[in-house]
């Protein structure tokens, strides 16, 4: 980290947490971010799902919710990005204050509820967005939708033209019974919308689903299965915990879903219990908790094929993912890994 960010971040912690966010924003499109370009290598570059990346780190989505900063985050040293949630209506979300700094714990907690302008003005600005790597859209539905499966089929449809891969996102905790969507009846029902708006856009778009750290094995055994027999391209895990064991930041109690340091050992049990369950047949990209190269490559060891980062950067800023990717080449090479598949799943059993 160089003065200037170590700087830049004491400022942004001075201000309320989604202020904060907002003028991290406004710096980036500003072009005062570092711009290392995608960091690559023999060892880094990789391939998920189709998808060619120069290397496996990638951003979580939440951070560019609207599409907003992809120029600037696309030579930000990220092997691949993904923006939204993106639903078909634009919408404003839970009440302010919604998003809380848990500095002793290195940790967020967020219940943002799927605040976004919408598809049509996200498509806006994929289509015309210039990309130095490939970039996906979370996609969601619209809190008083009638029918929320219809929705991410509909988000699917109108932005799938622009876009690298698409996730479908049931497992924010922050919108009502969205999670109940995870159930094995709705989810396969769900998912089959979204793979017929995929088909009729000629293209092969990976779709991949992200699910919630907080299921059972029973129901990690049903998304498994799900996801074998609808044709997914591969699954994120995980997003947000509702969990707080362990927490002593004041805010620790607030409403919504944790992220950060404390999910890092929950979220790669389910990543390696996943990537047991699916016998390895499907791309895995392990998030939560991540804010070093060891990080990124216990994730890989334990089944993921490439990474994603987002809260770490509010305490690290973003030169950390420079940082990530050339640690984590150094680790392969260590390990006398001539590439990232070759070391996918290497530690899974630790994890189980």
């Amino acid at each position: 980290m160089t003065g200037a960010e170590r700087l830049g971040l004491a400022v942004l912690h001075r201000c309320d947490p989604e202020r904060a966010h907002d003028l991290a924003h406004i710096a980036l499109r500003a072009g005062l971010g570092p711009r290392p370009g995608p960091v690559t290598s023999p060892r880094l570059r990789t391939s998920l799902a189709g998808l060619a990346l120069p290397n496996p780190v990638g951003l979580a989505a939440g951070f560019d919710k609207n599409a907003t900063t992809i120029r600037a985050l696309s030579r930000a040293g990220f092997g691949f990005l993904e923006v939204g949630a993106a639903t078909p209506r634009p919408q404003p979300g839970n009440p302010r204050p919604r998003l809380f700094r848990l500095t002793g714990d290195q940790a967020i907690i967020n219940r943002f509820g799927f605040n976004n302008d919408g598809m049509e003005a996200i498509c806006a600005r994929l289509k015309t967005a210039p990309r130095d790597v490939p970039v996906g859209l979370n996609l969601g539905a619209n809190k008083d939708s009638d029918d929320r499966a219809e929705d991410y089929a509909r988000v699917m449809g109108h932005c799938g033209p622009h876009i690298d891969f698409a996730t479908v996102n049931v497992s924010s905790p922050n919108t009502e019974k969205l999670r109940d969507l995870q159930g094995a009846e709705a989810l396969t029902a769900l998912l089959a919308g979204v793979m017929e708006a995929r088909d009729w856009l000629g293209r092969p778009v990976p779709v991949f689903l992200k699910i919630a750290p907080d299921l059972d094995d029973a129901a990690l055994q049903e998304v498994a299965q799900v996801a074998l027999s609808s044709g997914l391209d591969g699954i994120i895990a995980t997003n947000t915990t509702l969990e707080r064991t362990g927490l002593g930041s004041p805010h620790a109690t607030e409403a919504g879903g944790l992220s950060g340091a404390p999910l890092f050992d929950k979220s790669t049990r389910v990543l390696a219990r996943l990537s047991q369950l699916t016998e390895a047949r499907l791309p895995l990209i392990g998030v939560g908790g991540i804010s070093s190269a060891q990080q990124a490559y216990a994730k890989i060891r334990a089944g993921a094929s490439a990474v994603q980062v987002y809260s770490a950067m509010i305490y690290k800023g973003l030169s950390l993912i420079e940082e990530i990717a050339r640690g984590l080449d150094a680790l392969l090479e260590r390990d006398g890994h001539a590439n990232v598949a070759e070391a996918v799943g290497t530690g899974r059993q630790e994890w189980l």
